[in-house]
């Protein structure tokens, strides 16, 4: 929300503005947040508790970020020393950001495709990965379908770990039948939790 004088009257830790890294390499750095429709960052207590769940998992990982957005997650996995980590992202100017971030942290081991994420995952697998990330704006019939691409089109290595993050009255009968849900929790209007693949 913006005053007729165009200063933000929002508190600094809600809406654009920045991620931070809680954690690894570049524990405490915070990277710009582009200000676009439906971009809805993963918050710090969120992610605090799913890298939690994700302790023993990150590093030397595959990771595959579906719907980067701000890259809160994909980052945050790449500074816990994840092996390689491939972020999507439709909207070019989030996708740039992202481009930016990568070349400011000096890495080389993530990769940014700007990309419609369903059509993008509905090809047979050109790699597998370990962790995938699947936070997808609420209500728009993506995280199932989502769900159901990798699983269908070879995407997820043995064993392979699935992190989804959704609006709370999403039902889940849709998923693959066969992923074993390992975490749950609910917060206020979202629903996150942790699947592993057999």
């Amino acid at each position: 929300m913006k005053t007729a004088k165009g200063r933000s009257t929002a508190p600094a830790h809600q809406g654009p503005g920045f991620v931070r890294l809680i954690s690894g390499k570049w524990k405490g750095r915070r990277l710009p947040v582009l200000d676009a429709a439906g971009l809805r960052p993963t918050s710090d207590r969120v992610k605090e508790t799913l890298f939690n769940w994700l302790m023993q998992d990150v590093a030397g990982s595959t990771v595959l970020d579906c719907f980067a957005g701000s890259g809160s997650l994909g980052l945050e996995a790449l500074s816990r020393y994840a092996d390689f980590v491939l972020l999507l992202e439709k909207e070019a100017k989030a996708a740039t950001l992202l481009k930016q971030h990568l070349k400011s942290l000096g890495t080389e081991q993530a990769e940014v495709l700007q990309t419609d994420s369903l059509l993008w995952l509905q090809k047979p697998a050109q790699r597998q990965f370990d962790l995938v990330f699947i936070d997808p704006p609420f209500r728009q019939n993506m995280a199932l379908p989502c769900c159901n691409a990798l699983a269908e089109y070879g995407w997820l290595k043995p064993g392979a770990l699935i992190y989804l993050e959704t609006e709370k009255e999403l039902a889940l009968d849709q998923l693959p039948a066969d992923w074993l849900l390992l975490k749950e929790k609910v917060a206020g209007q979202l629903a996150y939790r942790l699947w592993q693949q057999p």
